[in-house]
C-alpha cells in the first residue's frame, strides 16, 4: 500500500460521519447533501442507516449513484485538511445480521430508530475515490487501492470486543490518556470494533480511532499488540 493509499484509508477509518450527496428528486439536476454517520462493513465499504421517509433515501431509490465526503476533523484550516470523496453505488443490504450488529456497536442509540420509522442499511460500493491530503496532494484512487477487507470474522471480532469491554476497561482508559483524549466525568470507553489496522473506542457519543503500529491478521496478533500499547501507555503515565 502506497503512502497515499494509507493516508486515504486512515482518514476513512479515523472519521465516522460524512456528507452524503444524492441526486435530488424534488429538484432535478441538483445534488442533495445530508450528514450521515457510517462504519465499515466486513468487506471495507461504508454502511449507513437511513429511513425510508428521508429525502436522501427517496433520491437513492431513483438513482443509486452517490458520493460520501469525509473530511479531517479538528483542523484550523479547512482548505489544508485532508478529505476523501467516495464515489459509489448505494445498495440496500439484504443480509443485515453482521452489518447491524457491527453498526449498533458504533452507534448504539440507532437501535431505537426502528421503533419510529422504517430504516434500512445501505452499503456504498466504491467505484472511484478522490483524495486530497492538503495543498497539491490530489489523487484519484481505484477500489483495489482503497478497499481492504477486515481479516476477522464477525465471531472473532465480537469475542475480542467483548473481552476488552468486560476485562480491560483500565487498559482502554490508559489508551485514551496516552492519546490525550479527554474522558468526561463518569465515562468509560467502550470498544466498538477491530480491524487489521487498528480499533475504535466509543467515548461518550464520540468515536475515536486508535491505529496499530503495524498491521495484524490474527486474534493473537491483536492480543499482543494491545498488550504492547497498554504497556507503552502505562510507562508514559508513570514517567509524567
Amino acid at each position: 500500500m502506497s503512502e497515499i493509499d494509507f493516508n486515504a484509508r486512515s482518514l476513512l477509518l479515523s472519521e465516522y460521519h460524512g456528507v452524503l450527496s444524492t441526486h435530488s428528486v424534488d429538484a432535478p439536476g441538483y445534488p442533495f447533501g445530508s450528514v450521515v454517520p457510517y462504519c465499515l462493513d466486513r468487506n471495507g465499504h461504508p454502511v449507513i442507516l437511513i429511513s425510508k421517509i428521508a429525502q436522501h433515501t427517496k433520491n437513492i431509490q431513483e438513482n443509486s449513484k452517490v458520493s460520501l465526503i469525509v473530511t479531517e476533523g479538528e483542523t484550523d484550516d479547512v482548505q489544508a485538511a485532508a478529505r476523501l470523496t467516495w464515489l459509489g453505488n448505494a445498495n440496500i443490504v439484504s443480509d443485515i445480521e453482521d452489518v447491524s450488529i457491527r453498526y449498533y456497536k458504533y452507534f448504539p442509540a440507532s437501535r431505537d430508530y426502528h421503533k419510529t420509522h422504517d430504516f434500512n442499511f445501505y452499503r456504498i460500493d466504491l467505484v472511484r475515490a478522490r483524495y486530497i491530503g492538503g495543498f497539491g496532494i490530489i489523487h484519484w484512487l481505484e477500489p483495489k487501492e482503497l478497499v481492504c477487507a477486515n481479516p476477522f470474522s464477525a465471531q472473532d471480532e465480537h469475542a475480542m470486543v467483548s473481552h476488552m469491554n468486560q476485562d480491560h476497561v483500565d487498559a482502554m482508559i490508559d489508551y485514551c490518556r496516552y492519546q490525550r483524549i479527554e474522558l468526561p466525568v463518569g465515562c468509560q470507553p467502550v470498544m466498538a470494533g477491530v480491524d487489521a489496522e487498528g480499533f475504535h473506542l466509543r467515548v461518550d457519543a464520540r468515536i475515536v480511532r486508535f491505529a496499530f503500529p503495524r498491521s495484524v491478521n490474527t486474534t493473537e496478533e491483536v492480543r499482543q499488540i494491545l498488550v504492547e500499547m497498554a504497556k507503552q501507555a502505562r510507562h508514559e503515565r508513570a514517567s509524567v
